[in-house]
């Protein structure tokens, strides 16, 4: 049976004095195996994490494990514990209105002086300075800043710091009303396949504050960097596993432990076929999966205020055409149209629609994959 041990992480503090904390969970495993860091719930109403890092931990008790594994749920407390009446809010800082994933730290600037220094090194050397880099990048930011950090960098950073010390990171979210999907690496396509997700969207090495992006597009503009410089160095060698991907396992404002159950079970083959893990029975479910690429992930806005009614199936491809959602303007009624039909000129596949069926006109109604294929 495996130790599982906690610890508390402070993260920020309140007026009132009162700390603001996370917990951290670790796994011990081998040297010379894939470590992992999981995460869950920086935004306040994606919960559903938090019972998968509860199922992770509960079947990893009695795995065979490998290599080191970090959980942290309820990563962001201000998040968590941001109401209005009965709703969680907790998707921006109320403070400086920035989205909560957007403040994480990559400074492309550290590359070129690091190849220089290591375009000559073997890769075991390369990847121990290049990972002690990063985690000194942020403890910098933390320690040495002279004008102080807003309480979601504080928070940011210190998750970003836990994450920089593994190879593998998976920071699991949730869409408004959504189906199941992941935000992957375009150089890491292949891993996709390895969980029980039937939707892909492919990121390009473009950094834009997420956590996945904070610890992927590092490696992956050193490793075309070296390239460039002649080091055949790769993250994606049986050697040197690098992928961060984000999970979304779902709509907010909810849990289901048995869903989680099967979610966890979705990471676990995942992380069986990176050899962190040994359970030969997980294996990836026989599943059609669709992909995109980012640029061809596209939100459609109302055209109108009213009250939705949201016909498109997710994970269904929905035709030119043919209706994705139809609006209700009561105040039409009798003199007016009170019914509009919302239709699209190309093929799309919903992937997840707005929470509420009251919209003003300009709110993001649906996002869909176009351009997308099967892998």
């Amino acid at each position: 049976m495996n130790n599982i041990s906690k610890e508390v992480m402070h993260v920020g503090e309140m007026a009132s004095g009162a700390q603001l904390t996370v917990p951290v969970y670790r796994i011990k495993g081998r040297e010379g195996f894939p470590s992992v860091y999981i995460q869950a719930n920086m935004h306040g109403a994606e919960v559903q994490g938090n019972a998968v890092i509860f199922q992770l931990l509960e079947i990893l008790k009695d795995t065979k494990v490998n290599g080191d594994i970090t959980f942290v749920p309820y990563a962001n407390p201000v998040g968590c514990n941001h109401k209005n009446g009965e709703y969680t809010l907790g998707r921006f800082d109320p403070i400086t209105g920035v989205n909560w994933n957007r403040m994480y730290y990559f400074d492309e600037s550290i590359i070129a002086p690091f190849v220089e220094q290591y375009k000559n090194a073997q890769p075991s050397d390369i990847q121990a300075a290049f990972k002690q880099q990063l985690i000194e990048s942020i403890d910098k930011k933390l320690q040495n800043n002279e004008f102080g950090l807003t309480t979601g960098q504080r928070i940011a950073y210190q998750l970003q710091q836990l994450a920089h010390q593994a190879d593998i990171v998976l920071d699991l979210h949730t869409g408004p009303i959504s189906s199941k999907h992941l935000y992957c690496p375009e150089y890491a396509q292949e891993s996709a396949s390895y969980f029980n997700i039937p939707h892909t969207i492919l990121i390009p090495n473009v950094f834009s504050g997420a956590l996945d992006e904070a610890t992927f597009c590092s490696w992956w503009t050193l490793q075309e960097a070296l390239n460039n410089a002649g080091n055949t160095f790769s993250i994606s060698s049986q050697t040197c596993v690098k992928e961060s991907f984000t999970v979304e396992l779902g709509s907010q404002e909810q849990i289901d432990l048995a869903e989680a159950y099967q979610d966890a079970l979705s990471i676990l083959t995942y992380l069986q076929r990176k050899n962190v893990i040994e359970n030969s029975s997980l294996k990836p479910d026989n599943i059609k999966r669709y992909a995109c690429y980012l640029k061809d992930y596209k939100a459609y806005y109302s055209p109108m205020g009213g009250m939705v009614d949201y016909l498109a199936e997710f994970g269904v491809p929905l035709a030119a055409g043919q209706p994705l959602a139809q609006i209700l303007r009561m105040d039409n009624y009798g003199d007016g149209e009170p019914l509009h039909k919302i239709t699209l000129d190309y093929d799309v596949l919903p992937i997840l629609h707005f929470a509420s069926a009251s919209v003003n006109q300009g709110t993001e109604l649906y996002k869909v994959f176009t351009r997308y294929f099967t892998l």
